[in-house]
């Protein structure tokens, strides 16, 4: 696919959206595995499920729901992913984030990403939160591989600092003021969709990873590459393979993720009413 056909294929999604809703949000969020729950406490909100989305693709992970819905948290509208496509389903990177296209062109000027990480930091445990301080790619790939259309973004974009070192100092706020214990950390991306070997977290622990996942860091840098400020959190729902002796499943993940939606809601929403 050229890249200005691309442009025009985000071009159509947003307009779909802009038909439901006028109104710019300055702030969307995507909402990883169990998280979606953030989605259905919206006020005065509107659903898109995104079959109906022109281009956009859908997500077929259990705890992803597939929804976009524009809703206000204290009267600020914001757009909530309820789903997001990911790598390991099959989709190249230009389609995992195709979505983040189309919020920079519907005029978001800040993105929240949350995701469902394992444990690498032996210091963690399940139902931590952990904001991302930077991360490491190892997905074998970049979304930003083929042509580049100037009208998303330059050639060569700066990622010294991915996630706002701005949007962190707001979440470490929120957090002490809930009495919340709010990790930091590096963030390291695979492949998936196998869950990494005790050899393999061994390795990543080595490199200067306290999180892994399947998600999460393609997003990151579109969303830099067009200009929008960035915050991303994981929740720790389970250590990662070796550093306990049992065996990982996507359940535990799922259940973990519930256990702590309320914790998770409070600090979500009052990080948006601060920025």
């Amino acid at each position: 696919m050229s890249a200005s056909s691309y442009y025009d294929q985000v071009q159509s999604a947003a307009a779909r959206v802009r038909a439901t809703s006028a109104r710019v949000p300055a702030v969307a969020v995507v909402l990883g595995s169990g998280l979606g729950d953030f989605a259905s406490s919206l006020e005065r909100a509107t659903s898109i499920p995104y079959e109906e989305i022109p281009h956009w693709p859908a997500s077929n992970v259990v705890g992803h729901e597939g929804r976009l819905v524009m809703g206000e948290v204290s009267g600020r509208l914001v757009a909530a992913l309820s789903g997001r496509a990911h790598f390991y389903e099959g989709h190249d990177l230009r389609t995992v984030t195709f979505a983040t296209r189309v919020l920079g062109v519907l005029g978001v000027k800040v993105l929240i990403l949350t995701n469902a990480a394992g444990g690498i930091n032996t210091a963690f445990t399940p139902g931590d939160l952990m904001v991302i301080e930077d991360h490491i790619n190892l997905l074998g790939s970049n979304p930003l591989v083929g042509p580049n259309d100037e009208r998303f973004g330059v050639r060569f974009p700066d990622l010294t600092n991915v996630y706002s070192r701005r949007l962190r100092a707001i979440a470490d706020e929120v957090a002490g003021a809930q009495g919340q214990v709010l990790r930091h950390g590096i963030y390291v991306a695979c492949h998936g969709p196998s869950y990494e070997t005790p050899a393999e977290v061994r390795y990543l622990r080595l490199i200067g990873g306290d999180a892994v996942g399947m998600s999460t860091v393609p997003e990151a840098i579109v969303a830099r590459h067009m200009g929008l400020e960035v915050l991303a959190i994981s929740c720790i729902t389970n250590l990662a393979a070796g550093v306990l002796p049992q065996p990982l499943n996507h359940e535990e993940v799922l259940e973990t993720a519930r256990r702590v939606r309320g914790q998770f809601l409070s600090l979500l929403n009052a990080i948006i009413v601060r920025i």
